[in-house]
């Protein structure tokens, strides 16, 4: 159980900070030719936070205390990289979208290591879950994140930031 209440834990509260960064994109980009698309794929996020809603409840799992402070931070991470332009925005969700599909694919081998039968719904989420933030992490890229001013410095330090707020989200 230990282990189920953390990836429930930080899964919610990856997805929660994704939905605020797409927030903070659609309301610097939303009325641009890009809105649509950042509108896509926060559609998407917000079903997998939904899901991660009812996860929450069914598994008995209270959230991360620092929803508060992701709260802010997202959004903040998702208008800055879009006042760097449509190129900023997307190199943010490049770089979000590959430590959290990073993140699903370790989550994964531990929970079939753990016991794939019992997890199997738990598994399947997750998988569905990868491949769509790989999805986000590949229409990055088609639009032109790596031409982003910085493009390496930023995705470095949004990286990092995400790894930070794995490790807390899973422990506080």
């Amino acid at each position: 159980k230990p282990v189920v209440d953390r990836i429930i834990r930080v899964d919610h509260a990856g997805e929660y900070g994704a939905n605020r960064i797409y927030a903070g994109q659609m309301a610097v980009l939303g009325r641009s030719n890009v809105g649509p698309v950042i509108q896509q794929m926060w559609d998407q996020e917000k079903a997998h936070l939904k899901k991660f809603n009812e996860l929450m409840v069914a598994y008995r799992v209270r959230p991360t205390v620092l929803l508060p402070f992701w709260n802010v931070a997202g959004f903040v991470l998702g208008a800055g990289s879009a006042l760097l332009g449509k190129k900023g925005a997307m190199a943010c969700t490049v770089a979000v979208e590959e430590s959290i599909s990073n993140h699903y694919n370790n989550q994964i081998r531990t929970l079939v290591e753990e016991d794939p039968e019992k997890y199997k719904e738990l598994l399947q989420t997750i998988k569905q879950f990868r491949d769509d933030e790989l999805e986000h992490h590949d229409i990055g890229l088609e639009h032109d994140a790596e031409a982003a001013p910085v493009y390496s410095v930023l995705k470095t330090a949004i990286q990092l930031g995400c790894k930070a707020a794995i490790f807390l989200s899973e422990r506080i």
